[in-house]
């Protein structure tokens, strides 16, 4: 967010970045399953043009990145990605860890100082699924930043969604994005935009698969009070999924900013 025209206004980005890894058709979830657990020179050549579209951006939520473990080359990709995309503040939310192999996190990179983030663990029948919550500014016009990765089963992310909405059922400006693994019609869709008070400006902007893209994992969900300007889907085929970016311009009641708190 530079300049005085701009002050106003934030550009997001939610991209699941599947460990820096480039997929090119469904065969090769199986052909090169291989590399999903171990370091391939590929990785590093993806994760310098991922900072590179994300470097245009004042917040990003991140899924499927890894911090640190084996198949990273003990690389943290989140603050790899900070540091070479010029984000001051960085939060991952490691929520599958399998020994030194991998390390699967949610992530938040932000030019702006968060006033608090809070990590939660999603409800479901599988473990391994967690929500970031991020607050910018404080009181009533306080802006909640949600990022998340949502379970594949529909039973999971009805149980899921219960628990988002009750995070934000107080909340006055909200935006939730990431991976929800489920469509803009889809009835979990449907149920969370209702019960949330949320709106989805632009459905059925297609994400996945990235080599040819006809479904729509990746959402980016706002409140009533913000402005949507530009919404659009960035071709760039650093991952199985595109990411997703979004302009919104903030009501003049809303500040940003407050003294730093995580937790």
């Amino acid at each position: 967010m530079t300049g005085r025209n701009e002050s106003r206004r934030l550009r997001l980005l939610s991209y699941n970045i599947q460990s820096g890894l480039t997929t090119s058709n469904y065969s090769q979830y199986l052909t090169r399953s291989w590399k999903h657990l171990v370091p391939v020179p590929s990785r590093m050549t993806n994760l310098d043009g991922i900072a590179r579209v994300l470097a245009d951006y004042d917040i990003v939520g991140l899924q499927e990145v890894d911090a640190g473990s084996l198949r990273s080359g003990f690389v943290n990709q989140v603050k790899y990605l900070a540091d070479a995309a010029g984000f001051k503040h960085v939060f991952n939310q490691a929520n599958r860890k399998i020994g030194m192999i991998s390390q699967h996190s949610n992530a938040l990179l932000s030019r702006i100082r968060p006033s608090a983030i809070t990590e939660h663990k999603l409800p479901g029948l599988i473990p391994g699924r967690g929500v970031l919550e991020v607050r910018f500014g404080g009181g009533v016009d306080a802006l909640h930043v949600l990022i998340l990765h949502m379970a594949l089963g529909r039973r999971g992310r009805l149980r899921q969604i219960e628990f988002l909405v009750e995070l934000v059922r107080d909340c006055r400006h909200v935006i939730m994005m990431g991976d929800l693994n489920c469509g803009s019609d889809s009835p979990e869709m449907t149920a969370l935009l209702a019960a949330a008070r949320l709106r989805e400006p632009a459905p059925g902007l297609y994400t996945f698969p990235s080599w040819q893209p006809d479904r729509q994992l990746d959402h980016i969900l706002v409140s009533p009070t913000l402005a949507v300007e530009r919404v659009e889907v960035l071709y760039h085929t650093y991952s199985d999924h595109l990411p997703i970016a979004m302009e919104v311009r903030l009501p003049k009641d809303l500040s940003l900013s407050t003294r730093s708190k995580s937790r």
